[in-house]
């Protein structure tokens, strides 16, 4: 699978961004998700939960495609490829954890927001960065200003997504797929209010399905 992600993720259009405090919802979320038509899910660490949610999902779940996002040293890098993440995700562009990514063969998409940074990127040989934050460093605009110089690059950009401008993001040919937590927001998660998850994962997948089809 991780052979495939950059072929996988335009179809799917949206990656649910989740911080998951209890391991014990992380099933329920996958589950939730995929009932919602989003069979993908970024798991942050922002917790101390991550690792071991990304285990029980990939155990349980195997129709799910999870990735590991917030990564912040090769520690964590290492710790969700053991637990069978498909790709990691990092805020920023740190040189350190793509290079041992690439040494490791694991996907990864590298906060990338400038052109210099966009410039590693390209030169390690990556054809996707994520752009974050979004909203907060010009939006669809500046990818646009991005992806000219840089032809055949895609953006993940994540920070600001909502269903609002999901449509406008999608509709953009430099854009890979959304990142977004407003279907799995912490509160919806901590309450078990999966029904919720499930309706805004299928309303999100029905629009990411009508621009990209």
């Amino acid at each position: 699978m991780r052979n495939n992600i950059e072929l996988l993720l335009p179809d799917i259009g949206v990656v649910p961004v989740a911080a998951v405090e209890r391991a014990e919802d992380a099933v329920p979320l996958a589950q939730a998700l995929c009932a919602g038509g989003l069979p993908c899910v970024e798991i942050t660490f922002r917790t101390k939960s991550a690792g071991e949610s990304i285990r029980l999902i990939t155990e349980n779940c195997p129709e799910i495609l999870v990735g590991a996002g917030t990564v912040l040293t090769t520690k964590q890098v290492d710790e969700a490829a053991q637990a069978g993440a498909a790709f990691i995700v990092c805020p920023g562009f740190d040189a350190e954890i793509v290079d041992y990514c690439i040494q490791k063969e694991i996907p990864v998409f590298p906060g990338c927001v400038t052109p210099s940074e966009v410039a590693q990127a390209v030169k390690r040989g990556l054809k996707t960065v994520k752009f974050f934050p979004a909203e907060a460093f010009g939006g669809l605009e500046t990818i646009k200003a991005l992806a000219a110089p840089y032809a055949g690059l895609k953006f993940m950009p994540t920070g600001g997504i909502c269903a609002g401008n999901l449509g406008a993001y999608l509709a953009d040919t430099a854009v890979l797929a959304c990142g977004g937590s407003w279907m799995v927001k912490g509160e919806l998660i901590s309450t078990g209010n999966f029904q919720e998850i499930t309706r805004l994962a299928a309303e999100a997948s029905s629009l990411a399905k009508e621009i990209r089809n």
